[in-house]
């Protein structure tokens, strides 16, 4: 629509394309590759990473801190104007209080966020020596075709089974939607001078009350139900070592927990609004998700871990 000439690069075939658009579907580990698709580009995007959900701790290194290292270091070969960095609410780790700014120091716990924390750093590195990067760290992403750990969510909810939250479900807890993390993005490809912003909805609340607005919505006779905090955090974290759940620490650590940002600068610095709330997300997914069901339980091992089933192991 603002008349760019797209290239994607991804390891996935996209499901959307359109006849202006160019495609290279390679790994991002693979520098000559990843030169190539950098030749002349003048804005660069970078959205690939492995997911906690991966649960692989060298692909979060290899592909989270090396794949980037290899854009940036193509990006500055071909002197691309500027470079977009989607990073992870991941780096701040378990945040000592809310909300969570800029300024928050960031303190991983964990190899997921750490990695993405080193992508940041290469980016700092890299800005000092001229090239033009902006971090955008967005709260967990939410939209259409948005799936990872949420498809478990949907599909026992599409089955109508009880939903738990931690304690009594009353942690505040912000998600921001693609789409919404999607234009602020594109809005910081326009400011000059690197820098680092937060994203997340303007409108949300606790985890419960998202729940509970969505198995309301699904009327599939889901409810939230409360288990106790600790004793469940310590199951997950168990089950996730030995490899019987598909959840990660970062999943377990921070389910039960209040987790927001203060998105004031992207707001000024941007010029940039959030338009979708928490429960209207997480609707709008859900009834992507049903709408999808069939193509999501049938995919192959090789399709992206945001449009695939989960393996519910323990879970279930």
């Amino acid at each position: 629509e603002r008349g760019y000439a797209v290239r994607i690069f991804d390891v996935n075939r996209p499901t959307y394309t359109d006849p202006g658009m160019q495609l290279i579907q390679a790994d991002i580990r693979d520098s000559d590759a990843i030169w190539t698709a950098c030749e002349g580009i003048d804005v660069a995007f970078h959205n690939v990473a492995q997911v906690p959900l991966a649960k692989d701790k060298d692909l979060f290194w290899s592909v989270n801190r090396d794949g980037t290292k290899n854009l940036l270091e193509a990006c500055a070969r071909y002197a691309v104007k500027k470079v977009i960095y989607t990073s992870s609410s991941a780096v701040y780790g378990m945040p000592k209080s809310n909300p969570v700014t800029e300024e928050t120091v960031p303190t991983p716990m964990e190899d997921y966020g750490r990695a993405k924390l080193a992508g940041e750093n290469l980016c700092w590195e890299y800005a000092r020596n001229g090239l033009d990067v902006t971090i955008v760290r967005p709260r967990t992403i939410v939209g259409r075709g948005r799936l990872g750990i949420f498809q478990i969510l949907f599909e026992w909810i599409y089955q109508g089974k009880n939903i738990p939250v931690l304690g009594d479900g009353k942690n505040t807890f912000q998600f921001v939607h693609a789409d919404d993390l999607a234009a602020a993005c594109v809005q910081a490809s326009l400011l000059r001078g690197a820098d680092a912003v937060n994203c997340g909805t303007d409108r949300f609340g606790t985890m419960r009350q998202v729940l509970e607005h969505l198995c309301r919505h699904a009327g599939t006779g889901s409810n939230v139900k409360s288990l106790p905090m600790w004793p469940m955090v310590t199951a997950m974290n168990l089950s996730s070592a030995l490899g019987i759940s598909p959840l990660g620490a970062y999943h377990a650590s921070m389910y039960g927990r209040s987790f927001y940002f203060d998105i004031s600068k992207a707001c000024t610095k941007l010029g940039w609004a959030p338009r979708y709330s928490n429960e209207e997300m997480f609707v709008e997914s859900y009834e992507w998700y049903l709408a999808n069901r069939s193509m999501v339980l049938t995919s192959t091992d090789s399709a992206s871990r945001h449009r695939s089933a989960v393996e519910q192991g323990a879970l279930k």
